[in-house]
């Protein structure tokens, strides 16, 4: 059976999103106009089927490619169909890309149960004429056409001295216990061949060795969430976990795949963010929006700034609580765009005033918001002193328990875990910490520095 298509890859993925969107007549007459060997194939040709993050980049520059993303996204299944792509030729017994390939996993029963026999593994998607035989004794895989995978515990870095490779699958590195120890190891074995590559498999996680491989010029990233795969996952699983975790530290690193990390000296982070969360707001007896306008509104610019908090009052100004209710923040907003959305903010939340930045517009920021609503309750601000300086005592507020945050904050507290007392080490300008920064300010900073001004006594 032929299994290697001369179609291009766009073609295949041209044609997969056909067949998917067809109706069903349209896909029976296809399948019917295929012969017996291309109908037996056709499950096999991954190209065909895969998801765009499933697929590896382009060109041939890259060493090593991580693929990121969220439990159940589909990464081992495309691990394994990139070590079928570099093993296979053309036809069963033809020599492919790569012979030598390294299998490394956290353990040896993690790497056979998951990488070699599990329900996405290289078993389960190989076609019986290329499908490899397991040497159990001498833990490794053969294929038809002698091409060889050897299994490697990542609790056993030495293993891997001596062995060569010409290629490498590594799954789950984030989770190693020796992952810098394996990792180097691993490094110095693959040796063989014009151009040795590796892939990586991992839901993300701020450790040293996944950060020094990302900062590697060499090294390419596809990301996708756990919803990119819904179509192959039970709908009740998404739903509970969806419920239970959207808008969490785990749920943006295990759902979504992203790569959380914390600014060395941070003045926020993403551990104390998390404790400050909560699911209920209770009444409030002010609530102010803050906006942080980019200088310029077109698509090149910065982000515009939104950010709606509110204030439980009551009592001395220690017992003050602050709550962040919502990120409104706009990217590419035009003027009117972003006051509209800032408005609007008010709107959904009852918010008293509006507090606007206006050392980059002046006197125009306040014209474009009347532009939209005459009679908005606003009040310019001025900053006098640089991002990091304003932000230290409203991160002292949080220090202090004072301030909580509701469910679906993540771009703002991103941002957040990125200023430090030296300034902000994220791309671009922090317009929504500015926001908050401003909102926070006007609720608990301002108001109490007047409650606890001595009153004059008049003679």
């Amino acid at each position: 059976m032929t299994m290697r298509s001369t179609w291009t890859r766009h073609e295949m993925r041209s044609g997969a999103d056909w067949l998917a969107c067809a109706a069903p007549e349209e896909q029976d007459a296809f399948l019917a106009g295929l012969s017996e060997s291309a109908l037996l194939a056709l499950p096999y040709l991954f190209e065909f089927w895969a998801l765009p993050h499933q697929l590896p980049p382009e060109g041939a520059e890259w060493r090593t490619w991580v693929i990121m993303g969220g439990r159940g996204a589909g990464k081992t299944r495309a691990g394994a169909e990139w070590v079928r792509a570099e093993v296979e030729g053309a036809r069963p017994l033809d020599v492919g890309r790569s012979r030598r390939v390294a299998l490394v996993g956290e353990t040896i029963d993690q790497v056979r149960e998951v990488m070699v026999f599990g329900d996405s593994g290289i078993m389960a998607c190989s076609p019986p004429d290329r499908r490899p035989k397991w040497e159990a004794t001498r833990k490794r895989l053969v294929w038809p056409n002698g091409a060889v995978a050897q299994v490697f515990s990542a609790h056993e870095p030495e293993s891997l001295r001596g062995p060569q490779f010409d290629a490498a699958w590594v799954d789950e590195l984030a989770k190693w216990k020796k992952a810098e120890e394996a990792w180097d190891m691993l490094q110095f074995g693959l040796r063989l061949g014009p151009a040795p590559r590796q892939c990586v498999t991992t839901t993300p996680r701020n450790v040293p060795v996944l950060k020094t491989i990302l900062g590697n010029p060499s090294t390419v990233v596809t990301h996708a969430p756990t919803e990119a795969n819904r179509a192959y996952l039970a709908a009740s699983f998404l739903d509970e976990v969806r419920s239970r975790y959207a808008g969490t530290r785990l749920g943006r690193q295990e759902l979504d795949g992203v790569l959380l990390e914390d600014a060395e000296g941070a003045l926020w982070t993403l551990a104390g963010l998390e404790a400050a969360r909560v699911a209920d707001v209770p009444e409030l007896d002010r609530v102010v929006v803050a906006v942080d306008p980019p200088v310029t509104g077109n698509n090149t610019s910065d982000e515009c700034g939104i950010v709606v908090v509110g204030a439980q009052m009551q009592g001395p100004p220690q017992d003050w609580r602050a709550f962040v209710l919502e990120d409104a923040s706009v990217a590419g907003a035009s003027p009117q765009g972003w006051a509209e959305a800032a408005l609007a903010a008010m709107a959904r939340h009852g918010a008293e005033r509006l507090v606007a930045e206006v050392n980059q517009g002046g006197d125009l920021v306040e014209t474009v918001l009347r532009q939209v609503d005459p009679l908005v309750p606003y009040r310019a601000v001025r900053a006098t002193r640089g991002k990091a300086a304003r932000a230290e005592p409203i991160a002292a507020l949080y220090e202090q328990g004072r301030v909580r945050h509701i469910r679906g904050l993540s771009a703002l507290e991103d941002q957040m875990c990125r200023m430090t007392a030296q300034g902000f080490e994220g791309r671009g300008s922090p317009d929504r910490v500015d926001a908050l920064v401003w909102a926070l300010h006007a609720l608990m900073i301002e108001p109490a520095t007047q409650w606890m001004r001595p009153r004059v006594r008049r003679l």
